[in-house]
């Protein structure tokens, strides 16, 4: 490396945050500039570490140490080219990646890692500044044409490598907005939206096309998708909600976090919503169920709105702080984890689990629930038990439930189609990515279930490369997948 004592020299210091008051009061991102020589102390901290476990963290096994490396250099341009070599929108994973990779740095065994997620959106966003980022498009087309349905991280990844492999792609998208939950579930303040329409046009004016409000299985039937396309991609994600089926689901007040959150984006888009059905936190009492990410998307954007107070729930114990001696490195650290959105407020408890809900006049006013504990079985799993006399209410206004999701929606393009499905309800798929059905193939959340941005990303190549093979019978795209 280019620094072997960089990592005895300089601490973990990620780009500072602007002040909480201050970003509380718009929808802006968190995260003041980078000064370059920040940056590259930071990428002098990459060890000469042999085996870099870091790689087994990344889904899209990115070749951390080599850009690491030309960041503290300073030869961006390089950096740049290592980066995008593997990952096809590093812009989006230096913004909300949970950055596995970091996880598994070998320097986490006993010290802060390297901050990898920050390194990557610096040379990303570097690299628009700079016009190195530019559209690519392919120099010969093949004559085949490849549908991607849905334009989440998984679809956007597919169609522009199989764009690459000289394939006509249209992406198929339902909703009015290309991007999924990207510009949709993901808050502004997490990533900015323009980030998100930057790419989507550099893949167009590299000649992908993009339709909405196109809903295949409903307007648009699954036997002329067949039909006008050679080959297929599902990439719809998993997007059947988990609900929460007690007494008083029914009042007013009570939505999905994906009925909520979509909504504030769309009104920072430039939409007018009607304000009977806008769900808004402004002056009012939030429940958060689910304490994901999800829950902290939330929380930030009740905050935003003005809510009077928030409380997010868990129906889980609250992790350690520290790993446990069961949670050894490089494994995923199994520890409490606070977002940004927790420094700026809200009242968080664990092991909460929620009975009903009552009101009045159809609106929700009260969430009743009892404490849980867990305890440990003779074999090894954790079971659930109420604790005596702990009943609680909690006066509310307006609660969300952000407690993840199931599988994919299964009524019209999945049944339609007759793939088969796996025991949790995806799509079930072949080491290629592709379905039951000859020519249909599946990858992202939609096969592999509710998971990463990250592994969406690379969801998104390995479906492209099987599709890409299954066309003209080999195909040079990377394998970029690990095997675990």
């Amino acid at each position: 490396m280019g620094k072997p004592t960089g990592f005895m020299e300089s601490g973990r210091q990620p780009p500072r945050r602007r002040p909480v008051a201050e970003r509380k009061g718009d929808y802006q991102e968190l995260y003041l500039d980078w000064p370059e020589a920040d940056a590259r102390k930071q990428g002098s901290r990459c060890m000469d570490c042999a085996v870099p476990f870091c790689h087994m963290g990344c889904p899209l096994g990115n070749v951390i140490p080599e850009f690491n490396h030309h960041v503290y250099m300073g030869e961006w341009q390089k950096a740049l080219e290592v980066l995008l070599s593997t990952n096809n929108f590093p812009e989006f994973t230096g913004r909300i990646c949970p950055a596995p990779c970091e996880a598994s740095c070998v320097l986490s065994i006993n010290a802060d890692p390297v901050t990898i997620e920050y390194i990557e959106k610096e040379i990303s966003d570097r690299g628009y500044r700079e016009g190195w980022i530019k559209p690519n498009p392919p120099e010969n087309r093949t004559g085949k044409k490849v549908a991607v349905v849905g334009s989440g991280p998984a679809g956007l990844a597919a169609a522009q490598q199989l764009n690459r492999a000289g394939h006509s792609v249209t992406v198929l998208e339902r909703a009015d907005y290309i991007g999924g939950l990207l510009m949709l579930g993901i808050p502004d303040f997490k990533l900015d939206k323009d980030v998100v329409r930057r790419r989507i046009q550099l893949m167009a004016d590299e000649g992908v096309e993009f339709r909405t409000g196109v809903n295949v299985g409903v307007d648009y039937p699954v036997n002329d998708l067949l039909a006008e396309y050679d080959a297929v991609c599902l990439t719809g994600g998993s997007t059947q909600a988990r609900d929460l089926p007690v007494p008083g689901r029914e009042l007013d007040g009570i939505h999905l976090a994906m009925e909520y959150l979509p909504q504030q984006n769309k009104l920072l888009a430039g939409e007018e919503l009607d304000p009977a059905e806008q769900i808004t936190a402004e002056g009012k009492r939030v429940v958060i169920l689910g304490g994901g990410d999800t829950g902290a998307d939330c929380l930030g954007t009740a905050h935003r709105q003005g809510a009077e107070v928030v409380y997010q729930f868990e129906l889980l114990p609250e992790p350690p702080e520290e790993r446990t001696d069961n949670n050894p490195w490089p494994q995923w650290p199994m520890i409490l984890r606070s977002s940004p959105a927790h420094e700026e407020g809200g009242i968080r408890d664990y092991n909460i689990l929620t009975k009903f809900f009552s009101g009045s006049n159809g609106q929700v006013e009260k969430l009743h629930a009892v404490r849980v504990e867990w305890t440990a079985g003779e074999d090894g799993r954790f079971n659930m038990s109420e604790v005596p006399d702990s009943d609680m209410e909690v006066e509310t206004d307006l609660v969300l439930l952000a407690m993840g999701f199931l599988h994919p929606e299964h009524e019209g393009m999945l049944t339609d189609l007759g793939v088969d499905l796996d025991g949790r309800g995806n799509v079930q798929v072949d080491e290629n990515k592709m379905t039951s059905v000859p020519g249909v193939f599946a990858g992202g959340d939609m096969a592999r279930g509710q998971s990463l941005v990250v592994w969406a990303i690379a969801e998104g190549r390995e479906v492209a490369r099987g599709v890409d093979q299954y066309l003209v019978g080999s195909s040079n795209l990377p394998r970029s997948m690990p095997t675990h």
